[in-house]
């Protein structure tokens, strides 16, 4: 089966990702900029977000070839990104959410051409 829908939603869904981390990176950097200790934590969940991000674009290619183990790190990427950056990571987190779930669903169609026994051949 092909499972172009999920490998797309995943793969923008990554992408989209990025977005949100290097938003969440560029902004803990202002922030650490003008704090008394020059750190920010939103620079570490920002870093996190960009790990979830690949991990997300590793699972929408995975989910092609075994759907199990790519919905799964699909799912993870979803949740893991959404705790780091939350509202920077909203959109993305739906969309990969969706395809992994996609991926730990959606069955199998069996083709009725190999499952019938053939009499006249």
């Amino acid at each position: 089966m092909s499972r172009t829908t999920e490998f797309v939603l995943g793969l923008i869904g990554g992408i989209l990702g990025f977005f949100g981390a290097i938003l969440a990176l560029f902004i803990g950097g202002v922030d650490a900029a003008f704090s008394e200790t020059g750190s920010s934590s939103l620079t570490g969940l920002g870093w996190s977000a960009f790990l979830f991000s690949a991990l997300a674009i590793v699972g929408s290619v995975v989910v092609k070839s075994k759907a199990k183990l790519g919905g799964t790190l699909l799912l993870v990427s979803a949740v893991g990104g959404l705790i780091s950056i939350s509202f920077f990571y909203l959109i993305s987190a739906v969309l990969i959410g969706i395809a992994g779930i996609m991926g730990l669903v959606r069955k199998e169609k069996k083709n009725p051409e190999t499952n019938s026994d053939s009499i006249g051949a």
